[in-house]
């Protein structure tokens, strides 16, 4: 029993200080105080690396998924008889669930481990110490930018996304002919409701909040030497992931029980 409590209590601790900063963090990124024209030069700085510089190679790998998944679905639903339901499939499971969690995943492979190595190091030099003799508040100044930028990239790449497998959709299952598009509106608003949409929308944000959060949250758990950077990274990591995937959990349970 001692050797449980002396694993699960550490576990807890390290989700409690996850959950204190994420409340201070989300609340400054939510404030209009917080960005000064600094910090807006850094949040523009930090969705340029997480999503412009990505984007090229995200539409491809995305598009070459979706159309790979989108010819499965068709062709499993006109085997099996149930083709009147392909549309449905599709954006039921693809464009509300797959996408951006998919997203979400890609993003944090590219900025989630980079943005604990960044907080990690700042902390171990005292960087962020400076700072604050400086009279610069830390949270405003490198983190604040980094939840906002992940915020904004994991939704704009997920609308992207999800445009895109909406066009590979179409042209699976109407090839380029117009008259599809009647039915394909039709389906496309019974499953894209407003409780959907909002749902949706709230999970995006979620992903992308958690991007960032986690990371700062287990750079910031370095000591002073540098060899605690990468188990802080791996931490954060682990944490990171688990998170995503009880976000994505209780998004479906939401939807479908």
């Amino acid at each position: 029993m001692m050797i449980v409590r002396s694993g699960f209590g550490p576990w807890l601790q390290s989700w409690a200080r996850v959950l204190h900063f994420a409340g201070y963090a989300l609340a400054a990124a939510a404030s209009r105080a917080s960005y000064s024209p600094a910090t807006r030069a850094v949040t523009l700085k930090q969705i340029y690396f997480t999503a412009w510089q990505i984007l090229p190679l995200f539409l491809l790998f995305a598009g070459l998924l979706e159309f790979i998944l989108i010819r499965i679905i068709v062709a499993v639903s006109r085997e099996y008889g149930i083709a009147d339901y392909a549309l449905d499939l599709v954006l039921g499971a693809l464009v509300l669930e797959l996408i951006p969690l998919l997203t979400a995943l890609f993003v944090a492979l590219r900025s989630g481990s980079a943005i604990a190595t960044e907080v990690a190091l700042m902390h171990i030099s005292g960087d962020l110490e400076s700072l604050e003799r400086a009279g610069d508040d830390p949270l405003a100044v490198e983190f604040v930018p980094r939840v906002a930028a992940a915020v904004v990239s994991i939704a704009a790449l997920t609308v992207l996304a999800n445009a895109l497998a909406l066009v590979i959709a179409y042209g699976a299952m109407y090839g380029f002919s117009p008259w599809g598009f009647g039915e394909f509106t039709r389906v496309f608003g019974k499953v894209f409701g407003a409780a959907t949409v909002l749902g949706l929308t709230l999970k995006c944000l979620l992903f992308g909040a958690a991007v960032a959060v986690v990371p700062i949250a287990a750079g910031l758990e370095a000591t002073w030497k540098v060899k605690s950077a990468p188990v802080a990274v791996l931490g954060g990591m682990v944490r990171l992931f688990f998170l995503l995937g009880l976000i994505e959990v209780v998004s479906l349970a939401a939807r479908y029980i």
